[in-house]
């Protein structure tokens, strides 16, 4: 008999998950963290950078106060006090994340690193134990890019970045990500230069039209944003040289180039589980293609056919994917074309589905609806029309994406996801009834706009004037 039903290493957003609903269901389970409860969400991603921006975004709002007719004096930045609100943000949602709760519903929390010492065993710090099953959900960390003299040069990531005792004078990102993008705006609205650096284009996976009015957004807020730029070394300083010459100097260096799995020190080889460069290889129902004894879950997993998704909110739907296979065995596989993803900038860019680019490249045939937010009357009362509604549409009239530029953008894209993964017509979408005045309603005028030609077509337009004369 195994000691436990599940040994879950990791205790960030996805293995929580998995301890979460299998200790409620009455199962044994071992959940082992060998760093801090709650992961890298909790302390050093999710949480603490949407603090960061909060406080900025209050910045920008003293700041845009006069066109509303209030005049408050300019905001003087508090270092501290900003530090002390990502610290009070950080232990009001600790506690949802605790050795204490998991161990209040019956999990058993053990401080240590795990390593698998056989197919069927691991060790935590020299505790050797068993288990039904196995849940790898030991996350990411930054992946750094071989760029020259970079190694010699002190900088930031997101595991430092939050921890700076005084706010950086000049910032230069390197990597226009989500990460990038956010931080360049958090630390510019709180009155620091920002030079953001990146290779290709800014928010390479998003539709390029929404990417491009955020790029615009940034730019009038005073990011220095720098696209295709080719680095040819990173010098003390810091000091990037690009190609050609160009030098840009910083007093801090962030890079924000990504994240790769925590695959090594967890005796992989020695468990027969196969993995690659983007992490564990698994099927769409996250179990190991090489040890059915194991499932990867978060950032860490790498499922045939689709890849990482590195997101918590993915996390927490893979926990649901391995409780029904594992527990239930039901057929469970995952399906990512309803998974959303947002750049919490302000305005945010929340995209779900296939993007423009996509679905071309896909040689589908599409139609495109947008939708701009400088019509929308919330937009309007509120004086911020910077944003986009822009939906990719299958010639039979079913939703394939949508992309939204707006305040708030990652409340609205949800309900686009749900219309994507039950197949929705357009029909169907227009027959919502929306409150008045919000900006969901400019996707609302989207869908309607690619429905008035056939609904005020001539045809139609005959029909409703004989019927009319009907008694």
């Amino acid at each position: 008999m195994p000691d436990f039903d599940f040994a879950i290493i990791g205790a960030g957003a996805a293995g929580l998950s998995v301890a979460a609903v299998a200790a409620q269901l009455g199962l044994r389970v071992a959940l082992i963290e060998q760093n801090r409860m709650g992961g890298e969400c909790l302390h050093a991603g999710c949480v603490p950078s949407k603090a960061l921006l909060a406080a900025a975004h209050a910045a920008t709002a003293i700041q845009a106060a006069p066109r509303f007719g209030l005049h408050p004096g300019p905001p003087v930045l508090d270092w501290g006090g900003v530090q002390r609100h990502l610290s009070d943000v950080i232990s009001a949602i600790a506690p949802m994340d605790s050795a204490e709760r998991f161990e209040a519903l019956g999990a058993e929390v053990l401080k240590g690193h795990a390593r698998f010492t056989a197919k069927d065993r691991i060790s935590v710090d020299g505790r050797s134990l068993s288990a039904r099953h196995y849940v790898i959900a030991a996350g990411s960390h930054p992946a750094i890019p071989p760029l020259p003299g970079l190694e010699s040069t002190p900088f930031l990531t997101n595991e430092t970045l939050f921890s700076l005792t005084e706010p950086p004078e000049h910032l230069v990102i390197i990597g226009a990500g989500a990460t990038g993008l956010e931080m360049a705006q958090a630390f510019a609205g709180l009155g620091c230069q920002v030079t953001l650096l990146e290779v290709g284009r800014i928010a390479p996976r998003e539709d390029v039209e929404l990417a491009q009015a955020l790029a615009r957004v940034l730019a009038r807020q005073g990011v220095c944003l720098i696209e295709h730029a080719e680095i040819a070394r990173v010098l003390p300083g810091p000091c990037v040289e690009l190609a050609g010459g160009a030098r840009i100097a910083g007093s801090h260096l962030l890079v924000a180039t990504g994240r790769a799995p925590n695959l090594d020190g967890l005796g992989l080889d020695v468990a027969s589980i196969a993995t690659s460069p983007r992490g564990i290889v698994t099927d769409r129902g996250l179990r190991s293609l090489t040890n059915r004894r194991v499932f990867a879950a978060g950032d860490i997993a790498d499922p045939v056919g689709l890849g990482p998704r590195l997101f918590t909110h993915a996390g927490n739907a893979h926990a649901g994917i391995i409780i029904r296979r594992a527990v239930f065995h039901l057929p469970a596989r995952l399906d990512y074309r309803a998974l959303p993803r947002v750049i919490f900038t302000e305005p945010e860019l929340a995209q779900v589905g296939l993007t423009e680019e996509e679905a071309r490249a896909q040689g589908q045939k599409i139609q495109i609806l947008r939708a701009n937010l400088s019509e929308n009357d919330r937009a309007v009362t509120e004086g911020d029309r910077a944003g986009l509604v822009k939906l990719v549409i299958s010639p039979r009239g079913r939703l394939l994406g949508a992309g939204i530029l707006a305040r708030n953008a990652g409340e609205m894209i949800g309900l686009w996801g749900l219309a994507i993964r039950e197949g929705l017509p357009l029909a169907k979408l227009a027959q919502m009834i929306l409150p008045y005045p919000t900006r969901q309603e400019a996707a609302k005028r989207a869908v309607l706009s690619g429905l008035a030609p056939r609904l005020f077509s001539p045809a139609v337009r005959r029909l409703a004037r004989w019927l009319t004369r009907l008694p």
